[in-house]
């Protein structure tokens, strides 16, 4: 009886713990929590990503130490989904910021963003398990040529990791439904056809 009563025990014993184990897999993982000083780095990596793509500094590097060693671009059309036309690799992101490969700058009226400021707003930042994702708007100004035209590109869909250097984007996103409409880049594009493919490092 003793013996039954054993069996019967380790065997709902052994239920116990398979259904806790499962409860804690399927369980998601908790946010990290973020302090202040994280939110303003993270701000200040957006801001700088500005800057970095506006002037080439460094040859093109600045902007590249922006990303993590694996980090990419890219450009979606849609928010939510995958871009495509990635830009990846150190080499690959110092190019399209402008940079010539050897530590310079090419020339940048030979680029399709010459003319334009990137300002980048309304930026939301939300923790996740293994770091932070953000959102925000891009507004370009000097579009077509005009200094005083100002165009909403869509905007950027961020992933953030926090490395012993910093924060760094893991992946940006450019969002831009418009593309076909840009005065930039679709069909008001200084009186030529639209772009065949969407703009790198933007």
């Amino acid at each position: 009886m003793r013996t039954q009563r054993s069996w019967i025990l380790s065997i709902l014993v052994g239920l116990l713990a398979t259904v806790s184990l499962q409860a804690q897999q399927t369980r998601p993982a908790k946010p990290m929590t973020l302090t202040p000083q994280d939110y303003i780095d993270i701000q200040q990596l957006s801001a700088k990503y500005a800057f970095a793509i506006d002037t080439c500094t460094n040859g093109g590097a600045d902007y590249a130490d922006l990303y993590t060693d694996d980090g990419e671009f890219s450009v979606s059309q849609q928010w939510g989904v995958a871009g495509n036309r990635k830009t990846k690799g150190r080499a690959a992101l110092i190019k399209a910021a402008g940079g010539d490969g050897t530590g310079g700058c090419v020339d940048p009226k030979t680029t399709m963003g010459y003319g334009i400021s990137h300002l980048i707003v309304n930026l939301v930042v939300t923790p996740t398990p293994d770091g932070a994702i953000g959102k925000s708007y891009l507004l370009a100004i000097g579009v077509g040529g005009d200094p005083t035209k100002i165009e909403r590109q869509g905007g950027y869909d961020d992933v953030y990791v926090k490395t012993a250097a910093g924060w760094r984007f893991r992946s940006r996103i450019h969002v831009f439904p418009n593309m076909s409409e840009s005065v930039q880049f679709g069909r008001g594009r200084r009186g030529q056809p639209p772009n065949p493919a969407p703009p790198q490092g933007q």
